[in-house]
């Protein structure tokens, strides 16, 4: 039976996979609304385009949630609890992922198949792969009688190597650093589309400004790295680990900024409204950093009320 920590690092790998392939995606959705034919498509169309996006940034905050819940709440270190974690997260993320591949695969097939014809095609696109990730994996897990989760809740947490540690925390730095530099492509691309000379000023300099939040996500995740083997040479060391689990949680600030900032720039796209432009941003950025900073803190603090009595009660 494979290790806590193998277990966790399978993990992680496997939310590689989802954060590098949503976070491509979601450079489409943003690229989208900005190109020459998008005001051709029927008002149902561009509504379902921006509901598919923001289902995927859903999936996205969840498919993240564990590296911060590691890096804020469990200090680097491997746990049952983080395993656990990781799989509802990542079970729950298949959900909107899911969805928002239907919405978009209705309205990519609309100027083909006309309305009622796309809306089906999307219909039976979301219906495939939520019964392959939830029906067939749920009847596979039924016929295993339910053994796998009894095993990990049964594991004790462990204190983990120092080079464990640090290798999930450049598993983590490598999770979004691919993504975020495919956003990053998109992003710029976005600039020499028609549609982007069709918004106002001030809806591309916050464009702008999304660009440059992922440009310094993008410099966050890289400087682990750099730090590794400039500073310390490649030694494995504590203060590698505690500066690269920073830098990796300090990345995940100005990320949900700049995806928060580009649904705003979308929304407006969308609706040449700019209340519901800022409604849509503000609320995305309260969203994400809920998801990744908020409950993993308040977890954290209350993990320390209850160890305080007691680590009262054991002092002599």
């Amino acid at each position: 039976m494979a290790s806590l920590s193998q277990k966790v690092q399978q993990a992680l790998d496997e939310g590689r996979i989802l954060v590098l392939g949503t976070q491509v995606l979601l450079g489409f959705e943003y690229r989208a609304f900005v190109e020459r034919r998008f005001d051709d498509l029927p008002r149902w169309a561009q509504a379902l385009k921006l509901l598919a996006l923001c289902t995927m940034l859903c999936a996205f905050a969840l498919i993240v949630l564990p590296a911060a819940f590691h890096r804020l709440v469990e200090g680097g270190s491997d746990s049952a609890r983080l395993l656990r974690l990781t799989t509802r997260a990542v079970g729950l993320a298949l959900l909107p992922l899911g969805v928002g591949l239907g919405l978009d695969l209705a309205v990519a097939a609309q100027p083909v198949l006309g309305a009622g014809g796309g809306l089906g095609f999307g219909a039976a696109s979301a219906a495939l792969a939520l019964g392959c990730w939830y029906g067939w994996t749920g009847l596979a897990r039924r016929q295993r009688g339910g053994r796998a989760g009894r095993e990990e809740e049964d594991e004790e947490m462990a204190p983990t190597p120092l080079q464990t540690r640090i290798s999930h925390t450049l598993t983590e730095a490598r999770m979004l650093l691919p993504g975020a530099q495919a956003l990053l492509g998109f992003q710029l691309a976005a600039v020499l589309a028609d549609g982007f000379d069709r918004l106002p000023r001030a809806a591309q300099r916050v464009h702008l400004g999304a660009v440059a939040l992922t440009v310094v996500t993008i410099v966050l995740l890289i400087a682990p790295a750099a730090y590794h083997r400039i500073v310390e040479r490649g030694e494995e060391t504590e203060r590698v680990h505690r500066v690269a689990s920073g830098l990796v949680v300090a990345a995940l600030v100005p990320l949900a900024l700049a995806l928060s900032a580009q649904l705003g720039v979308v929304a407006y796209a969308f609706g040449r409204d700019a209340r519901l432009a800022i409604a849509l941003g503000v609320g995305a950025a309260a969203v994400l950093q809920g998801i990744w900073f908020g409950a993993p803190l308040a977890l954290r603090a209350r993990r320390a009320r209850r160890a305080s009595p007691r680590r009262a009660a054991a002092r002599p």
